[in-house]
């Protein structure tokens, strides 16, 4: 009975249960009735040789009793009896031997007895047992199970004579049989190799007889006593000499299953043999063909064997011949694996992984895996072939749960991905790269951290610019899987740890976590790094730039750029935050080294970025980061690489920087050669900590070359990172070394590069404190390392420790602090036009650098002659910045004096300024082209500052004269010049002593040229339309006609030249304003007004009729030079000018109205009461008032009331109305009120009085207590410096313009 042996890749062939022993006993007795329950053919018992032991009388009493089992052997059938000496039953022995009752030593002795009787008498005990084939089987199993009981090698010795059965033939269940007691008795192999030789030669003549079935169960037995490893080496020239052929012979041809099964299972256990694998992978047997006519002799060899088991359709036979092949390839796939690619192995190979069968997949994978090691693999394009199969494998793979499988695909994967040779192209389409991106991408999603590790590793081989070669490049593909991948990485590194155990375990598994952690992380870094690599290579490749077959319309993401953008942007948001928190848990050199060199590749990758993101490493501290590495890990010869990593990215970052400084001036390119130069030889030496660096610094001995270069290198690094606020050396330790290092340049008389004095410089500046000072012999190092450099542009750093660092010493401030504070101001942002308001003085916030330097100004006052030096002598923008400075220096400190200093050093700059452009007309557009208008901007502003009336000296009468004289030169056409100059001469006539506002008038008014412009610039009001860029000059020209006309009527001053205006073109401009700007409607109204205050009779200002003037009337005659039609017109356009409510244009108009009616009552009482009295007052007054409570309480409003009750218009105010006003307002807080509200009020109140138009008692006791309260309350001036305002970049006096 031959039972399937159990071999590698097939399945164990099924015993009987264990419940079929009881059916065999059941069988084996006789039934109740007495009859037989097994009979002989045909109803007779068995043949008459079968007698029972009374028939013997050799068959004593112990002897049966110890053979048979007493109480049941009645009951058995005769013919399970062996009819001779010893008288073995069968079906006693089925039951005497598994019965746990019987003593061991009569189990014994029954199975001795049954090997004597099958030595003795081989034939009968065959004839015996092979009645039934189950009984034989279960009679099997007995015994095995008597194996694992019994100590003593009486089974063994039974066993061993099953091997001396001489027919072939019916060798085969004992053959069988044998091999299964060698698999169960330990060291029965070795016994039967040792003392039975003879066994061998009987195994080999099976194998060549011509019966498989024989065959199978030999290769059964030889798999079984080659397991053993002594009993291997034992038959390792048998099998050399004799076996080896043979038995490829036998593989090769066999036809059954059971055969080829166990012949497979053989060559399993023989390739775990170093020897065995060599002898058969070298032999070759000749195999006869069927037909010898048709298909002659041919050779065979184990991988075509192998080949043709892998081609059958059998599952298991699939299975077996890969691990076959595996088991070859393991011993050595550089000797064995060229064998089976010559046969074509791995194409059938790759067919197998289109299979369902997860066993076959997994095994076809590992011996591709191995296969993958020979370069023939890839020569041979066998991965090109396979490549599709291997993708669809892995995408097939995703849907099963067998993750093991899934790793061990991405596993070939990875392996072909990295050997595959550049030359041969693996993807030769790019649906197929884009199918294995999206398969890699899910892999990578996988929640088992095993597959979405092994997928890390083949994403890292996937980015290699040959396997994207495939036009067009798959960006938009690529950029998924990394987004993937960094989303997995950081899903992973934000897994918590678990932390409830305790004690060391606790610890151990936070350690593994870290390193898992660690380990993933690297994994990701490489992935990206190849991303990174690849669009370095491609940025060289035209073709890889965009993908041609985007439409043009379509927003182009599928480029190279569009791609790089993302790299650099996923490192900055993913990739740097993830390494950044692992290194606070722990710090691998190796994970460093790839994270820095993805860094340095961004600076290639995005060109455009380099320098933004240099910026934004160095604030987030990656120098000393990188620094505490090479500190770390670089000491010496160790970590080679990571030292080269490290100082290359330090020196693309320190170039980038120094290229292109937000704070300070990019380097010349000769100058970035310099540095580039000592930063390459002196970064790889870089490795010390930075207490060593300072020691190292402040090295004063002599310094050779190359340990200068390092001591540059230390500077200039501590200088980036201060720069950008990464302050990790202490700061008094850093100030001290650097001064040492000054010293050392000077004692050696070395001068540094310019890079390296402007480090030494803004460190000494940003590390000194308030109680450091340099000593002298350093303060002349510096200075003498200055004077050698042409332009301190190239040392200077916008900083305002450093501008103090150059005003505090003198030594410094009169060398070079002139051209410190020209860089401050143009380093400045031009964000100071919001200081240039009329902003109360403390309100301000200013900027921090503005502040700083105004605590230098406030401790060294003398500065402000630098400051106007540059106002004069820098650009435009540099000196408007400083012009604005000063001006909020001096409206916020006024306490400094300066007015005299600076007014002094003015004169002295338009002296020059005349005398260098000459007295020509073009020599004051030259001026008016530079900064003369920001200098009298500013003179104008210390004028302001004066908080009472001054007397003019001498300096200040010499500036009203150079600025007459320059304005007398230029042309209305200079208004850059001519605006500042009108208003330093307003300012001038109104905020000084009468005596020396006199004084004045008579300079200015000497001037013909001065008064020549004014003419014009007067008769060109008429001329200009709208608002015009020089609407403020007019106005500022009306305004100082105004002032002058004044000044010379009540002073009676000499008149060397009259300005002629007509008269009817002022009236027509007020009565019938077309877009004229408020401002310039109030200086023509003031202008006006001092007109009709002088009763036209002013020497200096002839106002003339125009040519179409109609014929005068008696009251135009009364009222000339003005017509009364021209006075109601003018009446009208003032109503039209109130009720646009400005407030200096109501003051403005209500000033010319009082006088308009103060000239009327002079010539006609009459017509001024007419005029007071027209009813369109009443409406004007009621759209000034608005809804709000006491909206009479304005000045205009209270003067308009004032003049109705001067001409006692009752029809306009009522005196009902006059009550309610007084009851309003002696409720009212006085000293909620302005001064000019109060004098206002005033002014009406005595109006009130004076006209007696109170009848009612009790009004007029209100009328003379609120009198009473305002006469007890002073009415302090306004001060001039809030009295003179500027409008758009008008100089008014509110005073002037009230009257």
């Amino acid at each position: 009975v031959a039972a399937r042996p159990c071999v590698v890749g097939a399945q164990e062939a099924r015993a009987p249960p264990r419940a079929l022993g009881a059916l065999f006993r059941l069988r084996l007795r006789r039934s109740g009735a007495g009859k037989p329950a097994l009979q002989s053919r045909g109803g007779e018992e068995v043949a008459a040789g079968q007698m029972t032991a009374a028939d013997h009388p050799a068959f004593g009493r112990d002897e049966e009793a110890a053979l048979l089992l007493e109480r049941t052997h009645h009951r058995h059938d005769p013919r399970w009896l062996l009819p001779v000496s010893p008288h073995v039953c069968m079906a006693c022995a089925l039951e005497l031997l598994p019965e746990p009752g019987v003593s061991l030593v009569r189990k014994k002795h029954v199975v001795f007895c049954f090997q004597d009787a099958l030595v003795r008498h081989t034939s009968l005990v065959a004839q015996l047992v092979a009645q039934d084939q189950r009984v034989c089987i279960h009679f099997v199993r007995v015994l095995f199970g008597l194996l694992n009981s019994v100590e003593d090698g009486s089974m063994a010795d039974l066993c061993i004579e099953l091997c001396n059965l001489r027919s072939m033939g019916g060798s085969l269940a004992t053959t069988t049989l044998l091999g299964k007691l060698v698999d169960t008795i330990p060291g029965l192999a070795d016994e039967l190799v040792m003392e039975h030789g003879n066994l061998m030669e009987h195994l080999l003549r099976g194998l060549v007889y011509p019966n498989e079935g024989v065959q199978a169960s030999i290769c059964y037995l030889y798999g079984k006593l080659y397991s053993s490893p002594t009993a291997a080496e034992m038959l390792s020239g048998h099998f050399r000499e004799k076996l080896c052929a043979l038995f490829l012979s036998t593989l090769d041809s066999a036809q059954t299953k059971d055969l080829q099964i166990n012949c497979l299972g053989l060559l399993r256990q023989l390739l775990k043999y170093d020897l065995f694998v060599s002898l058969i992978m070298n032999k070759s047997v000749p195999v006869e063909g069927a037909e010898s006519v048709e298909r002659p002799s041919r050779e065979t060899s184990l991988p075509l064997v192998l080949k043709k088991f892998l081609l059958s359709r059998d599952e298991i036979l699939q299975v077996a011949s890969s691990h076959c092949i595996t088991a070859v390839l393991v011993h050595s796939p550089a000797k064995h694996a060229v064998a089976f690619i010559h046969a074509d192995i791995p194409e059938f190979l790759f067919e197998h992984l289109s299979s369902s069968s997860e066993i076959l997949v997994w095994s076809s994978y590992n011996c591709l895996i191995l296969l993958a090691e020979e370069p023939l693999f890839f020569s041979k394009c066998h991965t090109v072939y396979g490549i599709e199969a291997v993708v669809r494998s892995l995408q097939g793979s995703q849907q099963m749960t067998n993750t093991e499988l899934h790793t061990q695909g991405l596993l070939l994967f990875k392996e072909i991905l990295t050997r595959q040779p550049e030359e041969i192209r693996l993807f030769t389409s790019s649906a197929l790269c884009r199918d294995a991106s999206r398969a890699l991408q899910e892999a990578v999603s996988s929640p088992v951290l095993a597959v979405a590790a092994e997928a890390l590793r083949a994403i890292s081989a996937f980015l290699r610019k040959d396997h994207q070669s495939s036009l067009p490049v798959q960006y938009r593909a690529l950029r998924a899987l990394l987004e993937a991948m960094l989303s997995r990485c950081m899903e992973f590194s934000q897994t918590p740890l678990n932390r409830r155990s305790l004690g060391h375990a606790c610890s151990r598994n936070s350690e593994k976590a870290t390193l898992r952690k660690g380990s993933f992380l690297l994994s990701t870094l490489e992935g990206f790094r190849n991303a990174c690599r690849l669009a370095v290579e491609f940025q060289g490749e035209p073709s890889a730039q965009e993908n041609p077959f985007t439409a043009p319309s379509a927003e182009k993401e599928d480029t190279l750029e569009a791609f790089s953008e993302y790299l650099l942007s996923a490192c900055d948001s993913q990739c740097i935050p993830m390494v950044m928190r692992y290194s606070e848990e722990a710090t691998h050199p190796n994970l460093m080294e790839v994270f820095l060199s993805i860094l340095h590749s961004l600076f290639v990758i995005v060109p455009h970025m380099k320098v933004k993101f240099s910026r934004k490493l160095a604030d987030s501290s990656f120098i000393r980061l990188t620094l505490e590495l090479k500190a770390r890990f670089c000491s010496g010869q160790s970590h080679s690489s990571l030292n080269q990593v490290c100082s290359s990215f330090l020196y693309y970052m320190c170039l980038n920087l120094l290229s292109a400084p937000e704070k300070t001036e990019p380097l010349s390119q000769e100058e970035l050669s310099a540095v580039s130069e000592f930063l390459q030889h002196g970064l790889p030496h870089i490795s010390s900590r930075t207490p060593e660096s300072l020691a190292f610094l402040s090295d004063r001995q002599y310094v050779e070359a190359a340990t200068r270069q390092r001591q540059y290198c230390i500077l200039l690094l501590f200088y980036l990172a201060h720069i950008h606020d990464d302050r990790f050396v202490p700061e008094a330790e850093l100030f001290v070394a650097v001064q040492s290092f000054l010293l050392s340049l000077q004692d050696q008389g070395e001068c540094p590069p310019p890079v390296v004095c402007k480090a030494s410089m803004y460190l000494l500046a940003v590390c000194g404190d308030k109680d450091s000072a340099l000593a002298e012999a350093v303060i002349s190092a510096i200075r003498k390392f200055l004077e050698g450099i042409p332009d301190l542009r190239g040392v200077y750093t916008h900083h305002p420790l450093l501008l103090r660092f150059f005003l505090a010493y003198p030594g410094l401030m009169s060398r070079f602090g002139h051209r410190v504070l020209e860089l401050w101001f143009s380093w400045e942002e031009s964000g100071y036009e919001n200081l240039d308001d009329d902003s109360s003085p403390g309100r301000t916030v200013f900027p921090a650098n503005l502040s700083a330097l105004f605590r230098v100004l406030r401790s060294t006052p003398s500065i402000l002659l630098i400051l106007l030096d540059l106002v004069y002598s820098s650009p435009v923008d540099t000196a408007r910045k400083v012009l604005i400075v000063l001006r909020a220096f001096l409206r916020e400190n006024e306490d400094v004096k300066v007015g005299g200093l600076i007014r002094g050093h003015f004169l002295l700059i338009l002296q020059r300024l005349l005398v260098e452009n000459g007295a020509s007309t073009s020599g004051a557009h030259s001026c008016a082209s530079g900064n003369l208008p920001l200098l009298l901007n500013l003179l104008s502003l210390v004028q302001m500052r004066n908080e009472s009336e001054q007397e003019l000296d001498s300096m200040a009468m010499k500036l009203l004269h150079q600025v007459s004289m320059l304005c007398g030169k230029c042309s209305p056409a200079h208004v850059d010049i001519l605006q500042p100059s009108f208003n330093f001469l307003y300012w001038s006539l109104h905020q000084t002593t009468p005596s020396s506002q006199k004084r004045a008038a008579a300079v200015l008014l000497s001037s013909t040229a001065l008064l020549e412009l004014l003419e014009k610039m007067l008769a060109l009001t008429w001329t200009e339309t709208g608002s015009s860029p020089r609407t403020p000059l007019l106005s500022s020209a009306w305004l100082l006609t105004a002032s002058f006309s004044a000044q010379q009527h009540n002073g009676n001053l000499q008149v060397h030249r009259t300005l002629s205006v007509e008269l009817n073109q002022v009236l027509k401009a007020l009565s019938f304003p077309k877009k004229m700007s408020a401002l310039l409607s109030a200086a023509i109204l003031r202008f006006l007004r001092t007109a009709l205050q002088q009763s036209f009779s002013s020497a200096l200002v002839v106002l003339v009729p125009s040519g179409d003037q109609p014929l005068s009337t008696p009251e135009d005659a009364v009222l000339a030079p003005l017509g009364k039609s021209q006075v109601l017109a003018l009446l009208i356009g003032l109503q039209n000018l109130l009720v646009q409510k400005d407030p200096l244009l109501s003051q403005a108009c209500i000033g010319c109205l009082e006088a308009l009616l103060d000239y009327l009552h002079a010539r006609s009482p009459d017509i001024a009461l007419h005029v007071a009295s027209q009813p369109w007052n009443r409406f004007l007054l009621f759209t000034l008032l608005d809804a709000g409570e006491n909206s009479f309480l304005r000045p205009e409003i209270l003067r308009l009331m004032t003049l109705f009750v001067q001409y006692r218009s009752s029809c306009v105010l009522s005196r009902e109305e006059v009550g309610l006003i007084l009851q309003g307002a002696a409720l009212v807080d006085l000293s909620t009120l302005s001064n000019d509200t109060l004098q206002a009020l005033h002014g009406f109140l005595l109006q009130v009085q004076s006209m007696s138009l109170l009848n009612d008692q009790h009004m007029t006791q209100t009328l003379q207590s609120s009198l009473e309260g305002l006469c007890s309350r002073t009415f302090p001036a306004q001060p001039l410096f809030q009295d003179m305002l500027c409008l758009g970049g008008v100089s008014v006096s509110q005073a002037h313009i009230r009257g």
